[in-house]
């Protein structure tokens, strides 16, 4: 199965990278998911200053995390001293990205000495607002600094993806990461009545696969408006089925970061090991014929009533208990009021066993 990907001449072996966060926050990290099999290598985020960073700092849930961390502590001189040099030393020639934040002003000094060491850059404008022209800005300085790809990452909070995308393009960008962490949230401890693992405001950034389907979203609008960009996507990914969506909606690569702090880093390598059989479960034979993948929308306005399979049901009732329209009972069997009925089909997606089925909407 041939996993490779490839695109604004970079050459992954696999469409699977790291995302900029905790886990590339030093060449040792960086080279253990090298070791984990990880497509290309991106790095923390790098800045003019290194972050001051409240402790602690992260906090995991089931779905989700929550952090105040902010980008990379260390300064930017141990990057080209020691981190950059050490990392491209135990290299074995993957494409790195190194990500840099955030102003204008930082790429001005930032992109003259990292670009020896960069395949590529990745661009947080997570505290640069919403305004697009300081978003170009940046993009025309760091073009004017190197001739490496430059992806720009997209932050929920920018309310337009496809101007986003026009403009970055427009200045000379050749791709897109979507999205970063969603924020701000709040964390709050009943018990203590603290705001918990908040920065100096209160706030953390939410990331993880409670994101996914943002995600994806807005990977999907940005590729249907600018179809010449690359769009790596990222927030939300936990599966070889999720790096195979993200894949179908118009990313040409991934990023995972939340869901390795809450599994474990050995998902990095679980991930690249069960995408061939994810692959030939859906009839694909690369991860290129997914990217060459048109998605298809069938709309419909029509469905049916749902109806039983009685002996595949165990009377767990949870479908009466969930519909929003009061046209579930339990008298013998589960049976469906047509009359009351609006086919919204939530009954056929909460069933545990699929007992419950509809002849037509998609089901």
């Amino acid at each position: 199965m041939d996993l490779s990907t490839k695109f604004d001449g970079l050459v992954l072996n696999n469409p699977l990278m790291p995302a900029a966060g905790p886990l590339v926050g030093d060449h040792e990290k960086m080279l253990y998911l090298k070791d984990a099999g990880c497509g290309a290598i991106v790095s923390k985020t790098i800045s003019t200053k290194d972050a001051h960073i409240p402790k602690p700092c992260i906090y995991g849930d089931r779905d989700y995390v929550m952090n105040s961390e902010l980008w990379s502590e260390f300064p930017k001189e141990m990057w080209i001293n020691t981190f950059l040099p050490e990392f491209i030393k135990g290299n074995d020639g993957r494409p790195l990205i190194i990500s840099v934040g955030y102003t204008k002003q930082d790429m001005e000094v930032l992109i003259p000495l990292l670009d020896p060491f960069a395949d590529a850059f990745e661009v947080s404008t997570h505290y640069v607002g919403t305004d697009l022209s300081l978003v170009a800005e940046t993009v025309s300085a760091i073009r004017s600094r190197t001739k490496k790809p430059i992806y720009m990452k997209i932050s929920p909070h920018i309310p337009h993806p496809e101007l986003f995308a026009k403009t970055i393009k427009e200045h000379g960008a050749n791709g897109v990461v979507a999205i970063n962490s969603l924020g701000p949230t709040l964390k709050i401890d009943i018990a203590s009545r603290q705001i918990r693992y908040g920065n100096d405001k209160g706030f953390v950034w939410t990331s993880g696969p409670v994101i996914k389907h943002l995600a994806l979203a807005t990977v999907y609008t940005i590729k249907q408006a600018e179809p010449s960009l690359t769009v790596i996507g990222v927030g939300g990914i936990a599966s070889a089925d999720d790096v195979i969506e993200f894949l179908l909606a118009g990313a040409s690569a991934v990023q995972m970061l939340s869901a390795a702090l809450l599994r474990g880093k050995e998902l990095y390598a679980k991930i690249i090991a069960d995408l061939p059989k994810a692959l030939e479960k859906y009839g694909f034979n690369s991860v290129q014929a997914v990217i060459d993948t048109q998605l298809t929308n069938p709309v419909h306005y029509k469905a049916s009533v749902p109806y039983l399979i009685p002996e595949k049901c165990i009377k767990c009732n949870l479908c009466v208990k969930v519909c929003p329209y009061f046209a579930i009972e339990m008298k013998d069997q589960i049976t469906f009021d047509a009359n009351k009925c609006f086919e919204c089909g939530l009954c056929v997606v909460k069933c545990p066993t699929k007992a419950i089925v509809m002849s037509d909407g998609g089901y």
